[in-house]
């Protein structure tokens, strides 16, 4: 599956690149440079790490699944028991 950023999310990284090249590594780089350089990091790390978040989010979702049956529990056949409560004191 192939990481599709909005055209505003595209510039916004576009904007980022080229301002972490002239202020840390005092270089400047161009648009269609740093156009190029994002569609890479994309295409090649961008699976890495959405890969990385689907397993997590895959981990979250099992342990939550796991603990339904201890927030939804209810226990059976409890109507006999109920009723064999000793009866509470009146006031």
């Amino acid at each position: 599956m192939a990481i599709e950023l909005t055209r505003e999310a595209r510039q916004q990284a576009i904007a980022s690149i080229e301002r972490y090249f002239a202020e840390e590594l005092d270089q400047r780089i161009g648009n269609i440079a740093a156009g190029a350089l994002l569609g890479f990091f994309l295409e090649e790390i961008g699976p890495l790490v959405y890969n990385q978040t689907v397993s997590q989010l895959q981990e979250r979702l099992l342990q939550r699944v796991q603990e339904l049956d201890i927030e939804f529990n209810e226990d059976e056949f409890q109507y006999w028991r109920r009723r064999q409560a000793p009866p509470k004191p009146r006031r």
